[in-house]
Order: C-alpha cells, then sequence, then structure tokens
C-alpha cells in the first residue's frame, strides 16, 4: 500500500502565550521542540495508521525567534520512508495578521512505526506526485545515508 503525501501532512496553529516565553523574552526552543515533535508524531501515526515512536531529530534550525502572541504555524509532511521508518519535515512559520508567513524553523525528523509491543512494523510506501516531493525524497535519501555514518561513526 503507498500514501500520498498530502493523506498525511497536517497544519497546526499555536499561540505564543507567556508560559511559552524564555527569560529573553522569546518563544523557548524547548517549546517549539516539543510542538514539532508532537505534529511530526501525528503526521507519522497519520501516514503508518500505526503508533510511532521518534528516532532522531535532524537540522533543528532556528532561523529568528518568536514572541509573546505570535501566532506560530507548524507544517508536517512526509518526505521520505524507508521499509519501518519516515522523515517527516516540520517547517514552522510566524503569521500575521494578515496571513503573511515568514519562516523561523525547519526540521526533519525520523519516525519508526511500532506494534503494540514496542515492534517495529512496516509503513506504506510514499507516492511521489511532484517535482518538489521528488526533490525532498532524494535530499531524504542522502539524509538517511547521513544518519546511517554517524551511526556508524558513533553519534
Amino acid at each position: 500500500m503507498e500514501k500520498k503525501v498530502e493523506e498525511s501532512r497536517i497544519e497546526q496553529v499555536y499561540q505564543v502565550r507567556p508560559e511559552h516565553l524564555n527569560g529573553a523574552g522569546r518563544l523557548f526552543g524547548g517549546k517549539l521542540m516539543e510542538w514539532i515533535d508532537e505534529l511530526a508524531g501525528l503526521v507519522g501515526i497519520r501516514h503508518a495508521q500505526q503508533d510511532v515512536i521518534t528516532a532522531s531529530v535532524d537540522n533543528l534550525r532556528f532561523i529568528r525567534g518568536a514572541y509573546l502572541k505570535d501566532l506560530i504555524v507548524l507544517v508536517g509532511r512526509v518526505t521520505f520512508v524507508g521499509k519501518t521508518s519516515m522523515e517527516v519535515r516540520v517547517d514552522t512559520y510566524v503569521e500575521s495578521l494578515d496571513g503573511t508567513r515568514k519562516p523561523i524553523n525547519r526540521a526533519y525528523l525520523t519516525l519508526v512505526a511500532v506494534d503494540a509491543d514496542g515492534n517495529p512494523v512496516r509503513v506504506p510506501g510514499l507516492v511521489i506526485e511532484t517535482g518538489a516531493e521528488k526533490a525532498e525524497w532524494e535530499a531524504g535519501m542522502k539524509r538517511r545515508e547521513m544518519r546511517k555514518q554517524r551511526r556508524v561513526e558513533g553519534f
């Protein structure tokens, strides 16, 4: 069975509240990481139709800060799948009241589908329909090889 990228895509919106701020008055990076991991997990569950666990987080890049009352939009999609794992890209934006979005973060997470006993299970394949999806797939293959190399090197 295969699924299209759009079938598991999720967009989530949060508003930055006082409890989300760090000592410098910006959105706490750990809170954003929590939101990213949660969204990626939901994308993974939608794609795999199974429970998933986060195996790794790659390329968590903070581009700019977010502040009190900012609207934060997270968009997650599957970019690459293996046998039991999948890569999920999560883009994070600050959205102004007129709907303009400015990127503040991009992350790639690797998730593994698991059964009730926590054993890895097969995930559906991914139908690639657009040039952008093909480019993401190819980049995902490269990131997968880099993750394998890092494991060989011990980190």
